[in-house]
């Protein structure tokens, strides 16, 4: 069982022991994500991770932070989300200490040294162009702005170029004074854990000042008209594409309905997407069905790599599928074999400790309460074949459709024409 602490600061601390391990993985998430900027700012979430391994006040460099955690064999990351930002590190039990030693002086004394701007943003140019020219990841940048529209939710976390070349220390510290505060911090410590010991070295170490976030994102609105088409005429040898509609949120009831839905439909290799689309009609090299949900909105979409000279098929036998699943219920069968899969990559990925410390916090994080497997089974186990048809029936409608395309079309009207008549 995992044990929660929060302390007089209002920062928060999980605790999950795991038997299997003799590692531990102290994880920092902070609601620091992208929807928390403005126009202006969009891109300072994710640069800001970045200038945190730039030096601080024992840690002094980026030498010497991953030093520290080589020096005993360890891992470290961090990443950008949405609605918050990531700090993790893995390492032997024993070194517990060490890590969280290099994360709070990371995250509370960074000194986002101007000279250290300055060759990061080369850095972070780099990896903006290198999403630009790889399709794969950028359709999926592309569907939701598409379907999002000009808003938070709908930007990319990696921002803009002009806030990559202009973003100064003040407005770095501004924001981190802002969001990177005790009660906008949950600290998640799982693996070979002594909790007592935990407990005082979280103390110890993040004993910060008692403030409070100062930045709130607006809520998403649900934009009056988007377009249904969003088409990228680039030269690529294999087309990718993006079919979806909205779906619901995190806190909609229907959640873990549309999970097992996604699942059903292009979850796995035995899944409608794969047999239909890919198997029977030769149409894709990869496809996937998943579902991206945020606190106030969500989207249910399939991806796929597809022949150029056939991307309308594709897009319309993807469409096909979602009609037909709305039109005709599933039988128990197929979704117990949805339910025992989800369930079963659950226990696969807690095996790792950063997975479920991420898993405990994020839940902490931004609903103010943990979520434990036992209770993500129950909710998977309750969801029925009536769930499944109502949901599908209230996404799969032809208003909703929409799609993202990246190859070589210069003309788009063959894909707006298959959408117009789905």
């Amino acid at each position: 069982m995992y044990q929660k602490t929060t302390y007089e600061n209002g920062l928060r601390l999980i605790t999950k022991p795991l038997d299997s391990t003799r590692a531990v993985t102290v994880l920092v998430l902070v609601g620091a994500g992208s929807r928390y900027e403005t126009k202006e700012l969009n891109g300072i979430s994710h640069f800001l991770e970045h200038m945190f391994f730039k030096g601080a006040k024992k840690y002094k460099n980026t030498q010497a932070v991953s030093e520290a955690i080589d020096g005993v064999g360890g891992e470290f990351n961090a990443f950008t989300g949405k609605e918050y930002a990531g700090y993790y590190i893995k390492v032997a039990s024993s070194q517990l200490e060490l890590a969280l030693d290099v994360l709070s002086d990371m995250l509370i004394h960074s000194k986002f040294d101007p000279a250290e701007i300055e060759k990061e943003r080369g850095v972070i140019l780099e990896e903006y162009n290198m999403y630009q020219d790889t399709p794969m990841y950028q359709i999926g940048w592309s569907f939701e702005s598409l379907l999002f529209g000009d808003q938070p939710l709908g930007w990319d976390q990696i921002g803009t170029t002009e806030l990559i070349k202009s973003v100064t220390h003040d407005q770095f510290k501004k924001y981190q004074a802002e969001l990177y505060t005790p009660d906008n911090i949950v600290i998640g410590i799982c693996g070979k854990v002594d909790i007592p010991k935990s407990k005082e070295l979280v103390q110890k170490y993040f004993n910060m000042p008692k403030t409070k976030k100062t930045r709130a994102y607006k809520a998403f609105k649900k934009p009056e008209k988007t377009e249904k088409l969003d088409v990228s005429n680039k030269k690529t040898e294999q087309a990718h594409i993006v079919v979806g509609v909205p779906s619901v949120s995190q806190q909609d009831p229907q959640e873990w309905t549309s999970k097992l839905l996604a699942v059903i439909l292009g979850g796995n290799m035995s899944s409608r997407m794969f047999i239909n689309v890919r198997e029977a009609q030769g149409l894709a090299y990869y496809i996937s069905t998943s579902i991206d949900t945020y606190s106030d909105a969500g989207i249910l979409s399939t991806r796929a790599g597809v022949d150029t000279t056939r991307t309308d098929q594709a897009i319309a036998a993807i469409i096909n599928e979602y009609k037909k699943i709305s039109e005709t219920p599933v039988s128990e069968k197929e979704l117990t074999k949805a339910k025992n899969y989800l369930k079963g990559k659950i226990v696969l990925k807690l095996e790792d400790s950063e997975e479920f410390a991420h898993l405990l916090c994020r839940h902490e994080l931004l609903h103010g309460k943990v979520m434990t497997p036992d209770q993500i089974n129950k909710k998977i186990d309750s969801v029925t074949v009536k769930d499944i048809h109502t949901l599908s029936k209230k996404l799969f409608k032809p208003a909703n459709f929409r799609a993202a395309v990246i190859g070589p079309f210069p003309d788009n009207k063959p894909f707006l024409k298959i959408l117009d008549q789905s």
